[in-house]
Protein backbone atom coordinates (compact mmCIF):
# COMPACT_ATOMS: atom_id res chain seq x y z
CA UNK A 1 0.00 0.00 0.00
CA UNK A 2 1.26 3.48 -0.85
CA UNK A 3 -0.05 5.61 1.98
CA UNK A 4 1.17 8.89 0.46
CA UNK A 5 -0.66 8.52 -2.87
CA UNK A 6 -3.23 11.14 -1.87
CA UNK A 7 -0.73 13.46 -0.20
CA UNK A 8 -0.77 15.91 -3.11
CA UNK A 9 -4.50 16.46 -2.57
CA UNK A 10 -4.00 17.17 1.15
CA UNK A 11 -0.81 19.25 1.38
CA UNK A 12 0.49 19.53 4.91
CA UNK A 13 -1.86 16.90 6.32
CA UNK A 14 -0.60 13.91 8.27
CA UNK A 15 -1.43 10.32 7.36
CA UNK A 16 -2.11 7.89 10.19
CA UNK A 17 -3.44 4.39 10.82
CA UNK A 18 -5.59 3.43 13.83
CA UNK A 19 -6.42 -0.10 15.02
CA UNK A 20 -10.01 -0.19 16.30
CA UNK A 21 -11.75 -2.39 18.85
CA UNK A 22 -13.78 -4.07 16.10
CA UNK A 23 -10.77 -5.52 14.30
CA UNK A 24 -10.32 -2.85 11.64
CA UNK A 25 -7.23 -0.90 10.66
CA UNK A 26 -8.42 2.56 9.66
CA UNK A 27 -6.35 4.79 7.38
CA UNK A 28 -6.90 8.53 7.72
CA UNK A 29 -5.52 11.96 7.05
CA UNK A 30 -5.88 14.86 9.43
CA UNK A 31 -5.08 18.54 9.38
CA UNK A 32 -6.08 21.95 10.71
CA UNK A 33 -6.89 23.05 14.23
CA UNK A 34 -10.01 23.87 16.20
CA UNK A 35 -13.07 21.80 17.17
CA UNK A 36 -12.77 18.18 16.00
CA UNK A 37 -14.58 17.28 12.77
CA UNK A 38 -14.87 13.74 11.40
CA UNK A 39 -15.42 13.23 7.65
CA UNK A 40 -16.65 9.94 6.18
CA UNK A 41 -16.96 9.09 2.48
CA UNK A 42 -19.21 6.79 0.45
CA UNK A 43 -19.06 3.91 -2.02
CA UNK A 44 -16.95 3.23 -4.04
CA UNK A 45 -14.67 6.08 -2.99
CA UNK A 46 -12.34 7.01 -0.13
CA UNK A 47 -11.42 9.95 2.10
CA UNK A 48 -10.07 11.64 -1.05
CA UNK A 49 -13.60 12.94 -1.85
CA UNK A 50 -13.08 15.72 0.69
CA UNK A 51 -10.06 17.32 -0.98
CA UNK A 52 -12.04 20.22 -2.58
CA UNK A 53 -13.39 21.37 0.81
CA UNK A 54 -10.57 20.24 3.10
CA UNK A 55 -8.52 23.49 3.04
CA UNK A 56 -11.47 25.67 4.06
CA UNK A 57 -12.62 23.25 6.74
CA UNK A 58 -9.09 22.99 8.15
CA UNK A 59 -9.05 26.76 8.69
CA UNK A 60 -11.69 26.33 11.41
CA UNK A 61 -11.56 22.70 12.53
CA UNK A 62 -9.23 19.84 13.32
CA UNK A 63 -10.39 17.70 10.41
CA UNK A 64 -10.02 13.91 10.45
CA UNK A 65 -10.94 12.21 7.16
CA UNK A 66 -11.08 8.42 7.32
CA UNK A 67 -11.39 5.52 4.91
CA UNK A 68 -14.27 3.32 6.10
CA UNK A 69 -13.34 -0.25 6.98
CA UNK A 70 -12.64 -2.22 3.82
CA UNK A 71 -12.57 0.90 1.64
CA UNK A 72 -9.64 2.94 0.37
CA UNK A 73 -6.55 1.94 2.33
CA UNK A 74 -8.44 0.77 5.42
CA UNK A 75 -8.70 -2.91 6.27
CA UNK A 76 -11.57 -4.79 7.86
CA UNK A 77 -12.04 -8.43 8.90
CA UNK A 78 -11.68 -11.03 6.18
CA UNK A 79 -8.90 -11.98 3.79
CA UNK A 80 -8.67 -13.02 0.17
CA UNK A 81 -8.91 -16.71 1.09
CA UNK A 82 -12.58 -15.92 1.77
CA UNK A 83 -14.50 -15.23 -1.46
CA UNK A 84 -17.34 -13.73 0.62
CA UNK A 85 -16.81 -11.61 3.74
CA UNK A 86 -19.13 -11.83 6.75
CA UNK A 87 -21.79 -9.11 6.59
CA UNK A 88 -21.82 -8.94 10.39
CA UNK A 89 -18.33 -7.41 10.22
CA UNK A 90 -19.48 -4.61 7.90
CA UNK A 91 -22.59 -3.18 9.53
CA UNK A 92 -22.93 0.54 10.06
CA UNK A 93 -22.81 -0.21 13.79
CA UNK A 94 -19.31 -1.64 13.42
CA UNK A 95 -18.27 1.32 11.26
CA UNK A 96 -19.71 3.77 13.80
CA UNK A 97 -17.64 2.14 16.53
CA UNK A 98 -14.58 2.51 14.30
CA UNK A 99 -15.36 6.23 14.10
CA UNK A 100 -15.62 6.56 17.88
CA UNK A 101 -12.34 4.66 18.34
CA UNK A 102 -10.53 6.81 15.78
CA UNK A 103 -11.67 10.04 17.39
CA UNK A 104 -10.78 8.70 20.86
CA UNK A 105 -7.25 8.02 19.58
CA UNK A 106 -6.95 11.80 19.11
CA UNK A 107 -8.45 12.47 22.54
CA UNK A 108 -11.85 13.54 21.16
CA UNK A 109 -14.81 12.13 23.10
CA UNK A 110 -17.26 14.55 21.44
CA UNK A 111 -17.03 15.86 17.91
CA UNK A 112 -18.72 17.16 14.78
CA UNK A 113 -19.34 14.73 11.92
CA UNK A 114 -20.12 14.97 8.22
CA UNK A 115 -20.77 11.97 5.99
CA UNK A 116 -21.60 11.44 2.32
CA UNK A 117 -23.38 8.39 0.89
CA UNK A 118 -22.28 5.32 2.96
CA UNK A 119 -20.48 7.71 5.30
CA UNK A 120 -23.77 9.50 5.92
CA UNK A 121 -25.36 6.17 6.82
CA UNK A 122 -22.56 5.55 9.29
CA UNK A 123 -23.23 9.07 10.60
CA UNK A 124 -26.91 8.20 11.10
CA UNK A 125 -26.01 5.05 13.04
CA UNK A 126 -23.34 6.93 15.00
CA UNK A 127 -25.97 9.44 16.15
CA UNK A 128 -28.26 6.62 17.33
CA UNK A 129 -25.63 4.42 19.00
CA UNK A 130 -23.39 7.14 20.44
CA UNK A 131 -25.51 10.28 20.92
CA UNK A 132 -23.15 11.52 23.62
CA UNK A 133 -20.30 11.64 21.10
CA UNK A 134 -21.90 13.69 18.32
CA UNK A 135 -22.25 17.44 18.70
CA UNK A 136 -23.64 18.15 15.22
CA UNK A 137 -24.17 15.91 12.21
CA UNK A 138 -24.31 16.64 8.47
CA UNK A 139 -25.70 13.95 6.16
CA UNK A 140 -25.06 14.38 2.43
CA UNK A 141 -27.31 12.97 -0.30
CA UNK A 142 -28.98 10.04 1.40
CA UNK A 143 -32.37 9.09 2.78
CA UNK A 144 -32.80 6.64 5.67
CA UNK A 145 -32.45 3.10 4.34
CA UNK A 146 -35.54 2.08 6.31
CA UNK A 147 -37.51 4.53 4.16
CA UNK A 148 -35.79 3.42 0.96
CA UNK A 149 -36.45 -0.27 1.41
CA UNK A 150 -40.09 0.44 2.30
CA UNK A 151 -40.58 2.52 -0.87
CA UNK A 152 -38.80 0.54 -3.57
CA UNK A 153 -40.06 1.17 -7.09
CA UNK A 154 -38.83 0.61 -10.63
CA UNK A 155 -37.44 4.14 -10.98
CA UNK A 156 -35.39 3.80 -7.80
CA UNK A 157 -34.18 0.30 -8.70
CA UNK A 158 -32.91 1.40 -12.12
CA UNK A 159 -31.02 4.35 -10.65
CA UNK A 160 -29.75 2.41 -7.62
CA UNK A 161 -29.10 -0.96 -9.26
CA UNK A 162 -26.10 -1.72 -7.02
CA UNK A 163 -28.39 -1.77 -3.96
CA UNK A 164 -30.07 -4.94 -5.19
CA UNK A 165 -27.07 -6.40 -7.04
CA UNK A 166 -24.33 -6.21 -4.40
CA UNK A 167 -26.25 -7.94 -1.56
CA UNK A 168 -26.84 -11.08 -3.65
CA UNK A 169 -25.43 -14.26 -2.11
CA UNK A 170 -23.09 -17.09 -3.10
CA UNK A 171 -20.33 -14.72 -4.19
CA UNK A 172 -22.09 -13.71 -7.43
CA UNK A 173 -21.55 -9.92 -7.23
CA UNK A 174 -17.99 -10.35 -5.97
CA UNK A 175 -17.07 -12.63 -8.87
CA UNK A 176 -18.67 -10.38 -11.47
CA UNK A 177 -17.16 -7.16 -10.09
CA UNK A 178 -13.71 -8.73 -9.78
CA UNK A 179 -14.03 -10.01 -13.34
CA UNK A 180 -14.10 -6.59 -15.00
CA UNK A 181 -11.48 -3.89 -15.37
CA UNK A 182 -11.56 -1.54 -12.32
CA UNK A 183 -11.62 1.57 -14.48
CA UNK A 184 -14.54 0.20 -16.52
CA UNK A 185 -16.58 -0.44 -13.38
CA UNK A 186 -15.65 2.87 -11.75
CA UNK A 187 -16.67 4.85 -14.81
CA UNK A 188 -20.01 3.01 -14.91
CA UNK A 189 -20.62 3.37 -11.17
CA UNK A 190 -19.75 7.02 -10.48
CA UNK A 191 -20.08 8.48 -13.98
CA UNK A 192 -23.73 9.34 -13.53
CA UNK A 193 -25.88 9.93 -16.66
CA UNK A 194 -25.64 13.52 -17.84
CA UNK A 195 -22.68 14.20 -15.51
CA UNK A 196 -19.90 11.74 -16.35
CA UNK A 197 -16.53 11.70 -14.62
CA UNK A 198 -15.42 15.20 -15.63
CA UNK A 199 -16.44 16.54 -12.20
CA UNK A 200 -13.68 14.51 -10.53
CA UNK A 201 -10.10 15.67 -10.16
CA UNK A 202 -8.08 13.14 -12.25
CA UNK A 203 -5.84 12.45 -9.24
CA UNK A 204 -8.86 11.64 -7.08
CA UNK A 205 -10.42 9.47 -9.77
CA UNK A 206 -7.14 7.57 -10.12
CA UNK A 207 -7.25 6.88 -6.37
CA UNK A 208 -10.77 5.47 -6.61
CA UNK A 209 -9.66 3.15 -9.41
CA UNK A 210 -6.48 2.14 -7.55
CA UNK A 211 -8.45 1.18 -4.47
CA UNK A 212 -11.05 -0.86 -6.34
CA UNK A 213 -9.41 -4.19 -5.49
CA UNK A 214 -10.80 -7.64 -4.63
CA UNK A 215 -10.40 -6.71 -0.95
CA UNK A 216 -12.52 -3.59 -1.35
CA UNK A 217 -15.05 -5.38 -3.55
CA UNK A 218 -15.62 -8.13 -0.98
CA UNK A 219 -15.85 -5.64 1.89
CA UNK A 220 -18.29 -3.38 0.03
CA UNK A 221 -20.51 -6.30 -0.96
CA UNK A 222 -20.58 -7.33 2.71
CA UNK A 223 -21.47 -3.72 3.54
CA UNK A 224 -24.43 -3.72 1.12
CA UNK A 225 -25.48 -7.20 2.28
CA UNK A 226 -25.59 -5.91 5.85
CA UNK A 227 -27.61 -2.87 4.76
CA UNK A 228 -30.37 -5.06 3.37
CA UNK A 229 -30.49 -7.32 6.43
CA UNK A 230 -28.76 -6.56 9.73
CA UNK A 231 -28.71 -2.78 9.40
CA UNK A 232 -32.34 -2.72 8.34
CA UNK A 233 -33.29 -4.77 11.40
CA UNK A 234 -31.40 -2.36 13.69
CA UNK A 235 -33.01 0.65 12.05
CA UNK A 236 -36.49 -0.81 12.36
CA UNK A 237 -35.99 -1.66 16.04
CA UNK A 238 -34.70 1.84 16.80
CA UNK A 239 -37.51 3.50 14.87
CA UNK A 240 -40.17 1.49 16.70
CA UNK A 241 -38.46 2.34 20.01
CA UNK A 242 -38.68 6.05 19.15
CA UNK A 243 -34.95 6.67 18.75
CA UNK A 244 -34.16 9.65 16.55
CA UNK A 245 -31.11 11.79 15.79
CA UNK A 246 -31.08 14.08 18.82
CA UNK A 247 -28.28 16.51 17.95
CA UNK A 248 -28.67 19.34 15.41
CA UNK A 249 -28.65 17.75 11.94
CA UNK A 250 -28.10 19.17 8.46
CA UNK A 251 -29.27 17.29 5.37
CA UNK A 252 -27.91 18.32 1.96
CA UNK A 253 -28.81 16.67 -1.34
CA UNK A 254 -27.93 17.12 -4.98
CA UNK A 255 -30.80 18.75 -6.86
CA UNK A 256 -29.93 16.50 -9.80
CA UNK A 257 -29.19 13.34 -7.82
CA UNK A 258 -31.16 10.11 -7.62
CA UNK A 259 -32.12 11.09 -4.06
CA UNK A 260 -34.06 14.09 -5.30
CA UNK A 261 -35.23 12.47 -8.54
CA UNK A 262 -36.90 9.49 -6.88
CA UNK A 263 -37.99 11.01 -3.56
CA UNK A 264 -39.03 14.58 -4.24
CA UNK A 265 -38.98 15.93 -0.66
CA UNK A 266 -35.85 14.66 1.14
CA UNK A 267 -36.28 17.01 4.09
CA UNK A 268 -39.86 15.88 4.64
CA UNK A 269 -38.66 12.27 4.85
CA UNK A 270 -35.86 13.11 7.26
CA UNK A 271 -38.16 15.00 9.64
CA UNK A 272 -39.40 11.63 10.84
CA UNK A 273 -35.86 10.59 11.81
CA UNK A 274 -34.31 13.69 13.38
CA UNK A 275 -35.48 15.98 16.15
CA UNK A 276 -33.56 19.15 15.18
CA UNK A 277 -33.32 19.34 11.40
CA UNK A 278 -32.50 21.75 8.60
CA UNK A 279 -31.45 21.17 5.01
CA UNK A 280 -31.21 22.31 1.41
CA UNK A 281 -30.65 21.15 -2.13
CA UNK A 282 -27.35 21.85 -3.90
CA UNK A 283 -26.95 22.49 -7.63
CA UNK A 284 -25.17 19.20 -8.28
CA UNK A 285 -25.66 15.48 -8.71
CA UNK A 286 -24.92 12.79 -6.15
CA UNK A 287 -21.23 13.70 -5.77
CA UNK A 288 -22.00 17.19 -4.56
CA UNK A 289 -18.78 17.73 -2.59
CA UNK A 290 -16.70 17.31 -5.74
CA UNK A 291 -19.13 18.95 -8.14
CA UNK A 292 -20.18 21.99 -6.08
CA UNK A 293 -17.69 22.42 -3.21
CA UNK A 294 -18.29 26.15 -2.67
CA UNK A 295 -22.04 25.69 -2.37
CA UNK A 296 -21.58 22.76 -0.02
CA UNK A 297 -19.25 24.87 2.13
CA UNK A 298 -21.77 27.71 2.20
CA UNK A 299 -24.11 25.36 4.09
CA UNK A 300 -21.55 23.32 6.05
CA UNK A 301 -19.45 26.10 7.57
CA UNK A 302 -22.20 28.04 9.34
CA UNK A 303 -23.89 24.84 10.49
CA UNK A 304 -20.75 23.22 11.89
CA UNK A 305 -19.70 26.48 13.49
CA UNK A 306 -23.00 26.59 15.37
Amino acid sequence: MEEDRGAALFPGWEARRVATSGGASIFLRHGGSGPPLLLMHGNPQSHVIWHPVAPKLAERFHVIAIDLRGYGDSDGPGDLSQPVYDAADYTFRKMAQDAVDVMASFGHARFLVCGHDRGARVTHRLCLDHPEAVERAALLDILPQRHLWANVNAKWAMKSWHWVFMPQGDGLPEAMMEGVDPEFFMRRKIGKPGVGIGIFDPRAYAEYVRCFTPRTIRASCADYRATATLDLEMDEADYVAGKRIACPALVLWGAGSHTKAVFDEPLRVWRDYAADLRGAGVAAGHYLVEQAPEEVLSHLLPFLSG
